[in-house]
């Protein structure tokens, strides 16, 4: 009896060693610096950091996850999983939970310059820059909000803890002159709870960033069309800009929501991101599979038809994956 138990737990630990070390079969090789041929010969299964399942990252993630099965035969199997989004996705991306991972790219930003909620500098790299999220403030109309400034004693949603919604929420705040500790009731939710919030009135206020249109906004404009309304932030973009030059002046067009007219916004780009020494040949793939498949990512989500080639290396200050670049090139 000594002796099976003996052997049971060496096979235990031998197979937890092989785990931790990369040893399956199917988990993604180390990038070994050679000749990229664009093409992954061995089952490789990899996992897709997305964001709330309302928004729009979960949507494209899993329909990119479809892709890259249809695409290489089922030779790379993806799963989309449902994060808290940015902070969250990066931190789990070097950790390997999972192997690629959405983000706004101010947080890539933070990420590889070790700053903001990042303590030291993170081993990540672009696929692409893909489509740019637009951040959307929306108020409750008997809230008496006019400004973000106004904001102050108020019930906000800041969005999911460790969101790239929440990082920018909170620098809003304070380019507002507000302490987003202090000066405003934090509701840190994620979109659908936030969603349900300022239907019933239990929320003043939110903070969404993500492409258009994100379906859960869709859902809270279409059954509190006369109680909610956004407001334009665009006063607060030159000290968002100091922050952080990625931060741009956009439009939510009124078609998006069927809103009265446009709203004038804050947009930052988007970045599709994995760790810094994954298989080149896997980058590669999974960069040329984002293109190829465009059209199919589309038909989930219009958010998609911003990926546009044209821009998608300009990812600084996160460096390209050499795989990525040779996918584009």
């Amino acid at each position: 009896m000594r002796t099976v138990v003996t052997i049971a737990a060496v096979a235990a630990v031998s197979a937890a060693l092989l785990t931790g070390c990369g040893g399956r079969q199917d988990s993604p090789q180390a990038d070994t610096g050679g000749e990229i041929t664009c093409e992954v010969n061995r089952d490789t299964r990899i996992g897709i950091a997305t964001g709330n399942a309302t928004g729009v990252y979960f949507a494209l993630g899993n329909a990119y996850a479809e892709q890259i099965a249809d695409a290489t035969d089922g030779t790379v199997k993806a799963t989309a999983a449902e994060t808290g989004a940015s902070v969250q996705n990066i931190q789990q991306l070097v950790t390997g939970t999972y192997q690629v991972a959405f983000s706004l790219a101010d947080t890539a930003a933070d990420a590889v310059r070790g700053t903001g909620s990042f303590e030291g500098e993170q081993p990540v790299r672009a696929l692409s820059r893909i489509y740019p999220n637009y951040t959307q403030v929306i108020v409750r109309a008997d809230a008496n909000i006019g400004s973000v400034a106004d904001l102050r004693g108020k019930r906000v949603s800041t969005g999911s803890p460790k969101s790239g919604t929440e990082v920018i929420a909170r620098r809003l705040l304070t380019a507002a002159g507000l302490d987003p500790d202090a000066d405003v009731a934090a509701q840190r939710l994620d979109l659908t709870k936030t969603v349900d919030g300022m239907k019933d009135g239990s929320i003043d206020a939110m903070f969404w960033s993500g492409g258009l249109p994100t379906p859960g906004i869709t859902d809270l404009f279409t059954t509190a069309r006369d109680e909610v309304r956004f407001l334009d932030i665009t006063e607060l973009l030159d000290e968002m800009r100091a922050l952080n030059p990625v931060y741009e002046q956009g439009v939510i067009p009124a078609a998006a929501y069927g809103l009265p007219a446009d709203v004038e916004t804050i947009v930052v780009p988007n970045l599709l991101l994995v760790r810094d020494d994954i298989d080149a040949d896997l980058a590669c793939v999974l960069t040329t599979v984002l293109f190829d498949r465009k059209s199919r990512l589309e038909q989930v989500n219009p958010a998609a038809e911003g990926i546009d080639r044209a821009v998608a290396a300009e990812t600084a200050p996160v460096p390209l994956h050499r795989g990525a670049e040779q996918a584009l090139r």
